[in-house]
């Protein structure tokens, strides 16, 4: 009785080895839309709407001092013992300051997207600063380490 091995042909497979040697610089977003803590809720509003973020960093005399989140917004209107019935247009008037979140987790450019997909998925967090040399260099969210993952196992397509 004959023993028959199988081989199979791998090298036309995606493969996750491209993944692995990927870091934040090649797939975060260079190009930001950042905020201070004095930037009203109004106009946080129009941001968020007119560039569909989840995330903005907030900057102060140059440094990340935290970030604001659709969900710090929406926080702002949730009703409280205090206030049962919050007013819109008063809460409009509030600042990033007063509902921003401060203790940030951030990454630097050289972070390999297999961590920061680790600390995605540990933390439950979309996105996080880059931060290079202390300045703010980018954000890296879920749907840029989404599209590294698709480029390393198709080639790019």
């Amino acid at each position: 009785m004959q023993l028959q091995v199988a081989i199979r042909d791998h090298s036309k497979e995606p493969t996750m080895f491209r993944f692995l040697e990927s870091t934040v610089k090649q797939y975060m977003t260079s190009k930001i839309t950042s905020v201070t803590r004095a930037c009203t809720l109004g106009d946080l509003e129009s941001l968020f709407a007119k560039y569909d973020f989840e995330t903005l960093p907030v900057i102060e005399n140059g440094k990340l001092i935290g970030i604001v989140t659709k969900f710090d917004f929406l926080r702002a209107f949730a009703f409280t013992t205090g206030q049962l019935l919050p007013s819109y247009d008063e809460q409009m008037k509030r600042t990033v300051g007063e509902v921003m979140t401060e203790g940030v987790i951030d990454v630097e450019p050289d972070t390999p997207l297999t961590r920061v997909l680790q600390m995605m998925v540990n933390h439950r967090i979309r996105s996080f600063p880059v931060v290079d040399d202390g300045k703010l260099a980018g954000m890296i969210s879920r749907g840029d380490v989404m599209r590294a993952l698709k480029q390393a196992t198709h080639d790019g397509k």
